[in-house]
């Protein structure tokens, strides 16, 4: 069944919470220096994938018509912004020994403002793809690591409070996913008025600066902190197969950066060709060795069957498997 708007809607009137609704009062427990410095700084550069996630969920409050969606994303932005707040405020909390100043990653300050100003010049499945990308990285595997990397009871009881928030968010987002790619959505963008040369222009120009800073951003905030919180990328794949499956799920690509996606993924799986351009592919994405193929074929298939609500159950459901 799709997602009920109106149940999701009130859910996300329901779930609110506060940073204050955490008992603040206790000591972090003892580590090492080095994990203490990790750990800061992971939770310092969390402060601002929130604040980004919550200026995207602002522009899809924008773009969208229907009242019930405005008022969910305006909810999520809430649910970020406080998420930001629970982050910076975790990070204080275990600067213990205040080894060194802590700063935002230089990637993700450089990222932000670029992606920021993408999404507002680039289509909407655009948008939206890298949502969700970032939604499933940071629900299936980074929150869960850095969670179990800190291991006390603060971190763990503001984590299954942002989980739940994030839950909501998946469940949007392959709801919109199934927008993007129905018949509606292509009505819609053939009664719009094509875009002059200048737009395509600048949106060409917006997105490739997009991928020149992604790439880093990428590999520092989410592929090198996976490294050492997850050194068998057990749970970076199951997140990256996630988006692979729901890229995938249709078999014809209907949309320009649906078709570039597949385009890099069979350059870079290709037995030939993925010799000499699928590094190239990988930096291009940003995801590296993370643009293979993760599903089987016989995965593909019954995602080919089921509907964009039970992909999302199932990559919920991955969050409970260690």
């Amino acid at each position: 069944m799709p997602v009920d708007l109106d149940r999701m809607l009130e859910s996300c009137r329901r779930d609110q919470w506060s940073v204050g609704d955490l008992d603040w009062t206790r000591k972090p427990r003892e580590m090492p220096r080095e994990d203490e410095m990790k750990i800061v700084q992971l939770f310092t550069d969390m402060a601002g994938i929130e604040r980004l996630a919550g200026a995207l969920f602002r522009e899809q409050e924008r773009r969208v018509s229907a009242p019930r969606l405005k008022a969910i994303f305006a909810s999520f932005v809430k649910d970020e912004v406080r998420h930001s707040h629970a982050a910076q405020m975790l990070a204080d909390f275990y600067d213990v020994h205040h080894y060194k100043e802590y700063r935002q990653s230089e990637s993700l300050a450089k990222f932000a403002p670029v992606f920021v100003a993408a999404v507002r010049y680039l289509s909407d499945d655009v948008a939206n793809a890298y949502i969700v990308s970032g939604e499933l990285i940071l629900d299936i595997a980074l929150l869960r690591s850095i969670d179990d990397f800190v291991d006390d009871e603060m971190s763990h009881e503001a984590m299954a409070l942002i989980n739940r928030d994030e839950s909501r968010h998946i469940a949007i987002d392959y709801h919109m996913v199934e927008y993007y790619a129905s018949d509606a959505y292509q009505e819609r963008l053939r009664s719009e008025p094509s875009p002059s040369g200048a737009e395509r222009a600048r949106a060409a120009a917006t997105f490739a600066q997009m991928l020149y800073y992604g790439q880093p951003f990428i590999s520092d905030v989410f592929l090198s902190p996976m490294a050492h919180l997850d050194p068998r990328g057990k749970r970076l794949r199951e997140a990256f197969k996630r988006m692979q499956l729901i890229g995938q799920k249709e078999r014809k690509a209907r949309l320009p950066f649906a078709r570039f996606l597949r385009s890099m993924q069979a350059a870079f799986n290709h037995p030939i060709a993925g010799k000499l351009v699928g590094g190239l592919a990988g930096r291009v994405v940003g995801v590296g060795s993370f643009l293979g193929r993760l599903y089987t074929k016989e995965e593909l298939e019954r995602a080919r069957t089921m509907t964009y609500a039970e992909l999302a159950e199932e990559a919920l459901a991955v969050k409970t498997v260690n």
